[in-house]
């Protein structure tokens, strides 16, 4: 099976965090904001657009 990069990992981890709705705890918004920062460190300028919007949907959504 192929590694995901830390993107596809950022990006599949805000994801599974909207889905969880009212569910969602300090650790899980703690483990997305990481995984967020992590992959700005290798994402390319389309990547990294991506998960600014991907931040701040879930900062509009009050889930961050």
């Amino acid at each position: 099976m192929e590694q995901q990069s830390l993107f596809q990992q950022a990006r599949q981890r805000v994801m599974d965090m909207m889905n969880m709705g009212e569910n969602v705890t300090e650790a899980d918004k703690e483990a997305v904001q990481h995984a967020i920062q992590a992959a700005y460190q290798e994402a390319t300028p389309e990547e990294q657009k991506e998960l600014q919007q991907l931040e701040q949907q879930l900062t509009n959504n009050e889930q961050l």
